[in-house]
């Protein structure tokens, strides 16, 4: 793997994340309370060949959650990542898979709910750790959201 090609998706996946968090962390530190939600993957959680640079960033997310779910616990700020699974997004399509319908059909297969994720469940995913009371001594974890994926 180029350089590079390490450095962008480090860059994005895991430098853009923790900038985020710096700016949040300091409005939420001032108000006391709030909740953040990271972006990590089912690859967050193990490995996967050719995708070391995304897997090692989605892990990073993951540690860097907790990190500062225990830092920041005492403030009222609750911080958790959500992993999806293969979701059907156009993300997809970018990466190919969705133009071969025997690559596609694999990765439904690696889902034991034998389909793909839609965007709408992992925004309720996102809404239930944000906006539902229900959540409220939730912090630190990386919520699975895939179908079962993790799993097997």
């Amino acid at each position: 793997m180029p350089e590079e090609e390490w450095l962008k998706v480090i860059g994005i996946d895991l430098n853009g994340v923790f900038n985020c968090m710096r700016h949040e962390l300091a409005q939420m530190s001032k108000q006391k309370s709030g909740a953040i939600i990271n972006m990590s993957s089912v690859m967050g959680k193990v490995g996967i060949a050719t995708s070391s640079h995304y897997v090692t960033a989605k892990h990073g997310v993951i540690g860097l959650t907790e990190t500062a779910a225990l830092e920041y616990a005492t403030e009222g700020i609750r911080i958790n990542a959500i992993c999806p699974g293969f979701i059907e997004t156009p993300l997809l399509t970018k990466t190919g898979i969705n133009r071969h319908a025997d690559v596609k059909q694999h990765i439904i297969e690696m889902h034991p709910m034998k389909r793909l994720g839609k965007p709408e469940e992992i925004a309720k995913g996102f809404l239930f750790l944000a906006c539902n009371d229900d959540s409220s001594f939730i912090s630190g974890t990386a919520l699975e959201i895939d179908g079962g994926f993790l799993a097997e």
